[in-house]
């Protein structure tokens, strides 16, 4: 609280700190690795004051990483994740750029590429809005504090997870193929924020993830020495070049 409140007198873009409800916010935590307290072995994390717990290794560490901290964190659905922090080397070398890709964003298609392709963007949302409504309107007419209505809470956070998940899916896929491939890729710098808010096409922008997969984007590129250049909305480049 203390750390909030200098922040929000010192930096001016900081604001106000807020109240942190338990209902409202995500649960998590994280925990420094001191003394070697945390470790990760045969399948099992050991956590300060908690003990060793029986996990899930999505990949290998290799050798020469150190372990730095631990975020366990809990979703909606009542799953549990640990991300691990690790510490290693590494010298990225420039890559001289000889294939080059400019990408448009597309409402319905997540963008159009300079070659004229599209992906057939399947709308996870779009297609699971019928459903998620149909399970939202049977929890708001639940008692609050009842079983059954946990039961109906998480059933809809499972949807909404799913929707979640394919679309993440989608957008690593699409993203690994383009840094492969190119050596420098070009987009426009738009404010995503704002079209989200959209009343004509909001859920599209949403669904889209377009955001997300810029992200995905630009650090698969620098990880092999590739560059992601992102175009000043403002410049004519549609005028330019249709």
């Amino acid at each position: 609280l203390d750390t909030a409140f200098q922040n929000f007198f010192k930096q001016p873009k900081t604001g106000f700190p807020r109240f942190k409800s338990k209902k409202r916010n995500k649960n998590s935590y994280s925990t420094v690795c001191i003394n070697g307290n945390i470790t990760l072995s045969n399948g099992y994390l050991r956590l300060p004051k908690i003990g060793q717990i029986r996990l899930k290794q999505h990949r290998i560490i290799p050798e020469g990483y150190r372990l730095k901290s631990v975020t366990v964190s809990q979703t909606p659905s009542g799953k549990y994740y640990a991300s691990i922090l690790f510490e290693y080397e590494d010298q990225v070398q420039e890559r001289k750029l000889q294939k080059f890709l400019g990408l448009d964003f597309s409402m319905h298609e997540l963008y159009r590429d300079s070659n004229g392709k599209e992906p057939a963007y399947p709308g996870y949302y779009r297609n699971a809005e019928k459903k998620l409504a149909r399970e939202q309107r049977k929890l708001s007419k639940m008692q609050k504090g009842s079983n059954n209505r946990n039961k109906q809470r998480l059933k809809v956070a499972k949807l909404h997870e799913k929707v979640s998940n394919q679309r993440k899916d989608f957008l690593h896929k699409q993203s690994r193929q383009i840094a492969n491939a190119y050596d420098c890729v070009c987009i426009e710098d738009l404010d995503m924020k704002a079209m989200s808010r959209s009343l004509n096409f909001g859920k599209s922008v949403s669904d889209n993830g377009w955001g997300m997969f810029t992200t995905f984007l630009r650090y698969k590129l620098e990880e092999q020495g590739k560059k992601l250049v992102k175009v000043d909305r403002f410049f004519a480049s549609s005028q330019t070049c249709s």
